[in-house]
């Protein structure tokens, strides 16, 4: 990232970006377990910080230790708004960590009814498998979660 972009930082984001340990020089740098300033905003749910950086060019489908994208976080987060917000500028939805899950078997997984409800509106690949051979729906964690991959799947 060129620092001609960091210059257009609102002093927010600045002061986020320093307090976090970030470095103004390359927005992309990754910081612990490979995170970078786009996934910890996103972790944290700071949306203004999380705009701001995408609006600036990071690279939304940059990939931490455990090759997750910012998208995971928003999703562990329930961060609906982040959510919508990273769907909308096309982050990956299909990303595969090193387990070979995506957001959708995670969300599946942990019962997150309505961030499965509002991944698929975005159209996920619901054929893809883990590195175990499962695929979202195999993660159902309940009766409703269920019900809802089913129907997506017909």
């Amino acid at each position: 990232m060129s620092q001609l972009n960091s210059q257009y930082l609102s002093e927010v984001t600045t002061q986020w970006l320093i307090a976090k340990g970030y470095s103004l020089e390359d927005l992309n740098q990754p910081g612990e377990n490979g995170d970078t300033a786009l996934m910890k905003a996103t972790r944290e749910g700071v949306y203004a910080v999380v705009k701001e950086l995408i609006d600036v060019g990071v690279d939304i489908n940059a990939r931490n230790s455990d090759r997750n994208n910012a998208l995971w976080f928003a999703c562990f987060g329930n961060h609906y708004d982040l959510i919508n917000l990273l769907l909308a500028v096309k982050i990956n939805i299909d990303n595969q960590n090193d387990n070979g899950a995506t957001v959708l078997m995670y969300a599946a997984s942990a019962g997150k009814t309505e961030v499965i409800k509002l991944l698929l509106q975005h159209h996920p690949n619901l054929t893809l498998k883990n590195l175990d051979d499962y695929k979202a729906i195999d993660f159902a964690s309940n009766v409703e979660v269920l019900r809802i991959l089913k129907n997506a799947t017909k």
